[in-house]
């Protein structure tokens, strides 16, 4: 039964969870982290790290994407982003830290605008496809729903191998007040390349997204304290723990529905530490799609900066620009580690691995009937 609360006269609303709210339960068993495996598969693609990164430039460059990829890990391009707009991204990304020590809090943000303004270039999309591809890793680009139709061909015809419909919030049709509208079952079916759609909230959009054939359904928007501002922006507000384990439920019953086709889960939002990223995978998760922890790496073009795509709205901005964790350490270490940092900022899939050897679960989709309580 649901937990509802009367929050005046007539109205009421669900009780729901963060992942900080939830805690992971240790059971009878335990087990070697040496035999734990944290492996994921999506269509006919492995990946040894159930890791997706947000789509963002801060932490997504084609040299990143290519890191990534052979640490185990899956790299998404925006396919809307600087690489797609600019020859000389190195350039502008010197902009942005110049921009730090404007006293105006809305200069990186403008300038963010300003260089979102300039065209979608295919054949700056396809040099960076191709660069990725050529060092043999996996290649996935994400696009927004309103810009998925004229982008995708593009896409496809350079190699993109998974491809990401994202959007702060999505459902399986996109209305606009045009005769241009994606119907999202209908774009999905012309594809041959599996489908992550993305971000949901709730059961109900959870099902309807899965229902149109996507591969994979991202639950969340990537909210980051101090940066995403949807909430504030919007109102609107997704507690990470309950959205997840609801997507796993329309997973579950979508599985039964169609006889035995899975659909994968990936939060994105809420995760800053490995112990977060556990509870997320023990919610129901098949993988996490990281963004701000990864703006630590040396490697991450954003030299320490973190935004999200939806900094460069035109006219409704919904994330700030602003410093990542307050480290600073090479992406395989802080993928793998090993760690002097005491707070699960580095190491983030070792935490993984011991938290599930420590509840005595061998891989992930055991890991996922792990038992939870919730904080008095």
């Amino acid at each position: 039964m649901r937990d509802l609360v009367e929050i005046g006269m007539g109205r009421t609303a669900r009780r729901a969870y963060d992942l900080g709210d939830v805690e992971i339960v240790p059971s009878r068993r335990t087990r070697s982290s040496a035999v734990v495996s944290t492996a994921w598969q999506i269509d006919a693609y492995r990946f040894d790290l159930p890791l997706v990164t947000h789509p963002t430039d801060a932490i997504v460059s084609p040299g990143t994407a290519v890191e990534i990829g052979k640490l185990g890990g899956l790299g998404v391009l925006n396919a809307e982003g600087l690489w797609a707009r600019h020859s000389n991204v190195d350039d502008a990304m010197r902009r942005l830290l110049d921009a730090v020590k404007d006293e105006d809090s809305t200069a990186l943000v403008r300038l963010l605008q300003e260089l979102h303004s300039a065209p979608v270039q295919p054949e700056l999309l396809a040099e960076v496809i191709r660069t990725v591809r050529e060092a043999g890793v996996t290649v996935a680009a994400r696009v927004s729903p309103q810009r998925a139709a004229e982008l995708t061909p593009h896409l496809i015809a350079a190699g993109v191998e998974i491809l990401v419909v994202q959007g702060t919030i999505i459902s399986a049709e996109h209305v606009s007040g045009d005769a241009d509208s994606l119907d999202l079952k209908e774009f999905i079916g012309g594809l041959d390349v599996p489908v992550i759609a993305g971000g949901v909230a709730d059961y109900r959009t959870a099902m309807h997204l899965m229902r149109t054939g996507a591969a994979g359904v991202i639950v969340g928007h990537g909210y980051t304290p101090g940066i995403t501002s949807t909430d504030r922006v919007l109102g609107i507000g997704v507690p990470m723990a309950t959205a997840i384990i609801d997507a796993a439920a329309a997973r579950r019953d979508y599985l039964d529905e169609t006889g035995g086709r899975y659909v994968h889960v990936l939060a994105d939002g809420g995760m800053t530490t490995s112990g977060d990223i556990a509870k997320a995978i023990a919610c129901g998760a098949d993988s996490v799609m990281l963004g701000a922890p990864l703006a630590a790496a040396t490697e991450a073009p954003g030299h320490g900066l973190y935004w999200t795509a939806a900094a460069a709205h035109p006219s409704l901005p919904r994330s700030r620009v602003a410093a990542g964790p307050d480290l600073e350490v090479g992406l395989k270490t802080l993928l793998y580690g090993p760690s002097s940092d005491a707070e699960g900022a580095v190491n983030l899939f070792g935490g993984l691995r011991r938290a599930m050897a420590k509840t005595g679960y061998s891989d992930l989709k055991e890991f996922q009937r792990v038992g939870l309580t919730v904080r008095g």
